[in-house]
């Protein structure tokens, strides 16, 4: 008993591994090896003993070792392409050469499967005029035009449509790729204006207060030192501007806590109402983190508004110890918005940038009462 009730952890494992391998390539190759396989099978009652030299039991087993050449048409297309030829010659079976028509078609274009097309056809037209092949034929060129030339053509076609789909859905992959790594970069040239803009803000204060200070101790020792540092302090600001690059008609800097209850008029008058909640010691937070939090809630209150229009939302920023948290929350419509909205989906990218940069951890999960967004970072709170 006890041997059987370890064992039982096992399976979910086990039905994990072939949940996961159901959707592999592999897996799709197997099931249409025994499609193939299952149609060929129907056709063994069929053949007739005067047009070739196998028993039904022999005859089944050459079927599935031709069926099984599928496995390898992603790799090997040709393989059982002429596999599908030897049978068609020996057997008279046409299943196969669909499969292989399809396959090649699939995995190889156009130009592949208009190659195979006409030498199946040319191929087929040959056995067609072989006399004594097959043995019972009426208007065997009848045959040949109504049924043979057909299913190649029809096969190829179909593979070739799949093929073209394929390349449809690798571009558009491409595409959202692109776009999620321009969404970061962006966020990047984001942080960096807003570095620039309150660091070197406190730089200019700096260097502005050490000359103040020189000027007063003129003739005192420490005169010297507050040159050095208003020096120092310049320095330090040229090197922000040439490290990050400061576009002409770049936008003001992100603002900080102060600009979210606009962020939460505007959702409002849009038609989604916002429960807003900031926590007191969240206002001494540095402004380049302040500029996060206000990222992260724009981007969610834009999401909610396309996704979940005029639901409420819930915002909520609070300082834990030495952790900030911003959590916003919104339930899910019944049924999704007509018309779907116009999305790019990198969103999600530019807020995980943003927080990552801070050394943070950005979340987006659905939840039975709806869909949670939840950031997480230092605060690194200001001492005064």
């Amino acid at each position: 008993m006890m041997e059987g009730m370890l064992r039982l952890p096992a399976v979910p494992a086990l039905r994990r591994r072939v949940d996961r391998w159901a959707g592999t390539p592999r897996a799709l190759d197997v099931v249409a090896a025994l499609s193939a396989f299952g149609l060929m099978l129907l056709d063994v009652p069929g053949l007739a003993r005067a047009d070739n030299s196998l028993t039904g039991f022999t005859a089944t087993l050459v079927l599935a070792a031709g069926a099984a050449t599928l496995v390898l048409r992603r790799r090997l297309p040709v393989l059982p392409y002429l596999v599908a030829l030897v049978l068609l010659g020996c057997l008279h079976e046409l299943t196969m050469i669909q499969f292989a028509l399809y396959s090649i078609g699939r995995f190889r274009g156009r130009r592949a499967a208009v190659v195979a097309t006409l030498l199946y056809v040319g191929v087929a037209y040959a056995l067609f005029q072989t006399p004594g092949w097959p043995a019972r034929h009426g208007d065997t060129l009848s045959d040949f035009l109504s049924l043979v030339v057909p299913i190649g053509v029809l096969a190829a076609g179909v593979g070739v449509a799949a093929y073209r789909q394929d390349l449809v859905r690798a571009l558009e992959d491409q595409r959202r790729e692109a776009a999620a790594r321009q969404a970061v970069q962006e966020e990047r040239i984001s942080v960096g204006r807003d570095v620039h803009d309150l660091v070197g803000r406190e730089l200019t204060v700096l260097a502005v207060r050490a000359e103040v200070l020189a000027v007063r101790a003129r003739g005192d020792a420490h005169q010297r030192d507050f040159e050095e540092l208003a020096d120092t302090a310049r320095r330090a600001h040229l090197m922000l501007n040439e490290t990050i690059v400061r576009r002409a008609d770049r936008d003001a800097a992100t603002p900080g806590l102060e600009g979210l209850a606009a962020l939460a008029g505007e959702s409002e008058r849009m038609g989604s109402p916002v429960e807003l909640a900031v926590a007191e010691e969240a206002k001494a937070l540095s402004p380049l983190r302040q500029a996060a939090v206000h990222r992260v809630v724009q981007e969610c209150l834009t999401n909610a508004a396309k996704h979940a229009p005029g639901l409420p939302v819930t915002v909520a920023i609070t300082v834990e110890g030495p952790g900030l948290r911003i959590e916003v929350r919104n339930p899910l419509p019944k049924t999704p918005p007509d018309p779907a909205p116009v999305s790019t989906g990198t969103g999600l990218f530019s807020m995980g940038e943003r927080v990552t940069s801070m050394g943070g951890t950005l979340t987006a999960r659905r939840e039975d009462d709806g869909y949670v967004v939840t950031a997480l970072l230092p605060a690194g709170l200001s001492t005064p």
